[in-house]
């Protein structure tokens, strides 16, 4: 069952951002992380076992205070198949490459006028 956490981290800088989620995708068994809120404020985590509260201490250590927001389980969203549109119009195949270039050669053998033995 996956199991999708949300933690609040107070950070201050992008650096701090990019800490928290590098301490995120670290942690076993994890499958996905991400930012969200307005200030980019909380880390989400989805993954399969995830220790939530060994997580939220890794990111108090390193990071910045930290609370745990919830601990639920992941609601996968629904895709829709897309769809194909009968009426898709192909494109013609190229066309073929040129053929190699022709090389001909015209050997004329130039005779003496004056030689009677040829």
């Amino acid at each position: 069952m996956q199991q999708k956490i949300v933690i609040k981290v107070f950070m201050h800088c992008p650096k701090c951002r990019t800490k928290a989620m590098q301490i995120a995708v670290t942690m076993q068994g994890v499958e996905s992380a991400e930012l969200t809120g307005e200030e980019k404020d909380h880390v989400v985590v989805v993954g399969v076992g995830i220790d939530s509260v060994e997580l939220t201490r890794q990111l108090r250590k390193k990071v910045a205070y930290a609370e745990l927001v919830s601990v639920g389980e992941n609601k996968k969203k629904t895709e829709k198949p897309d769809t194909i549109c009968p009426s898709v119009i192909g494109f013609p195949p190229p066309p073929p490459p040129p053929p190699p270039p022709y090389y001909s050669y015209h050997v004329c053998e130039e005779r003496d006028p004056f030689c009677i033995i040829l």
